[in-house]
């Protein structure tokens, strides 16, 4: 049987759009990714006034953040492999559609555990979102200069919203209310919807089997679970406790699983061929980094700048202002710098700036001010998120085939979102060891002690980042650079 011209697009993706329509999808792509990472963190100026709203207590409060974290990070790559099989557009839909759901009944929330329950599902629609925008973006621009471009504009966006986030959660909470954090989604969600059968074109690999991993995906999904919600409730329990190594002991074994299931599987839900590219497992190694980093980073000083230097979530969210910004800036700059030079040492050097932008934190002081104690190091670490967060991401996302867009890309989001838990535990559990008191002078000391864990981590990055450079580079993985005119 022949096929149209418009049934052999939506099964390959391999045709893509004409120029003008390709930008405008990625500023619709770019919405969705703005809007799943600024909701990650947007809670945190506002958790204080949550909790006074629906009585949370101090350890359930949590919920609020880390409930988005567990069932997005849990999610993304069963997401990103049913986008594979099922259609890049129509899951995409789907996420949009329950993101919007979920973000009224957040701002709806009549007790904590609606609220929990909400913030669960939204997580769960962001993990559907997120891979599936990025796969689209991957089918809509052929791999080089052009989809490095697009990768650049599209991870930017999303770092600008995860720096973002205290900057307009501060704001709005303080204006009119925690739950406008949340309906400012709802605009944004419609308009979305009415443009994607506009602008985005259906794709999924045409080789990709119809049967299901179900063993994979079961235990895929339960070990990230596991994992998360055993490193989000270590800081509160402990690292030692029985609890914490009971989690963290079943989700390696459910991990042995998966492996085997996968070598096993005739239509495995992650292919383990996916991972013998360098250039995917260090990508990915450095975004578990970046998430740490970010996220780790961004607790520890909005709590410096509301508990000793006493700002209010409106003041701290627009001195974060000069921090986005920086962040913007860079991941424009690094989108043309990857073109010209590849993405190795640009990767270098944004986790190089991530280690002197938390060195710089290290010296805050009880007694401390906005310029003399934030600024400087608010500058460096916000370039160092655009930077590296480009950088990582063409890494690795370089050489992937269309068939595999959108489980790589459910990958790449995953590394960073547990990486993020991750971070903000590690931090946390940090910072309260070294916290002797309850006085300015002791909660400085246990954030420096914070911020020191955060330029260990950044080291790590830097390593790994060396290492990447100084390989050789594997045939067929070669950095699409821009031709020379």
């Amino acid at each position: 049987m022949v096929q149209s011209p418009e049934e052999h697009l939506s099964k390959t993706g391999s045709s893509k759009s004409p120029p003008s329509s390709r930008w405008a999808a990625l500023g619709l792509l770019c919405a969705a990714m703005f809007m799943v990472a600024l909701d990650g963190q947007i809670v945190i100026l506002a958790m204080p006034s949550i909790q006074a709203d629906l009585g949370f207590s101090v350890s359930s409060l949590q919920w609020v953040l880390s409930g988005y974290l567990l069932s997005f990070g849990g999610l993304l790559l069963l997401a990103g492999r049913m986008a594979d099989m099922l259609g890049h557009r129509r899951l995409f839909v789907i996420g949009v559609v329950l993101f919007l759901a979920s973000s009224v009944l957040c701002g709806a929330a009549w007790s904590q555990e609606t609220l929990i329950i909400a913030r669960l599902v939204q997580g769960a629609s962001a993990a559907i979102m997120s891979p599936t925008a990025l796969a689209l973006l991957m089918t809509t621009f052929d791999e080089g200069p052009e989809r490095n471009r697009a990768l650049a504009i599209w991870t930017g966006t999303g770092a600008f919203g995860a720096t973002a986030a205290l900057l307009i959660g501060g704001v709005v909470t303080d204006l009119v209310g925690w739950q406008w954090i949340f309906y400012l989604n709802i605009p944004v969600a419609a308009v979305m919807l009415a443009l994607v059968p506009v602008l985005l074109r259906e794709s999924h690999a045409p080789t990709t089997e119809r049967s299901f991993d179900f063993g994979g995906a079961i235990t895929s999904t339960g070990a990230a679970v596991l994992l998360i919600y055993a490193i989000v409730e270590a800081p509160t329990i402990g690292w030692g406790h029985s609890r914490t190594i009971s989690l963290l002991v079943a989700a390696a074994v459910l991990v042995a699983l998966f492996v085997v299931i996968e070598k096993k599987s005739a239509a495995p839900l992650v292919p383990l061929r996916i991972f013998k590219s360098s250039s995917l497992v260090s990508g990915n190694l450095m975004m578990i980094l970046v998430g740490m980093l970010l996220l780790g980073f961004n607790v520890l000083v909005s709590l410096y700048a509301q508990q000793v230097l006493h700002f209010t979530p409106v003041i701290f969210g627009l001195g974060t202002l000069a921090y986005a910004l920086m962040d913007i800036l860079s991941a424009n700059v690094a989108g043309v710098v990857v073109g010209k030079i590849g993405y190795r040492i640009v990767a270098l050097a944004g986790m190089v700036l991530f280690g002197i932008g938390a060195l710089l934190m290290t010296a805050i002081s009880p007694s401390g001010s906005y310029f003399s104690d934030l600024f400087v190091g608010l500058l460096v670490f916000g370039s160092a998120v655009g930077t590296c967060f480009v950088a990582v991401s063409i890494a690795a996302l370089t050489g992937v085939p269309d068939e595999d867009a959108g489980l790589a890309s459910g990958i790449n989001n995953a590394a960073f979102w547990i990486g993020g838990a991750l971070g903000s535990a590690v931090v946390a559990t940090v910072a309260v060891t070294y916290t002797n008191g309850t006085g300015p002078a002791a909660l400085t000391e246990g954030f420096q002690a914070g911020f020191w864990a955060c330029v260990a981590l950044a080291a790590v990055g830097a390593v790994i980042a060396l290492v990447l450079l100084l390989l050789p580079q594997p045939a067929g993985e070669e950095e699409a650079l821009p031709a020379t005119h």
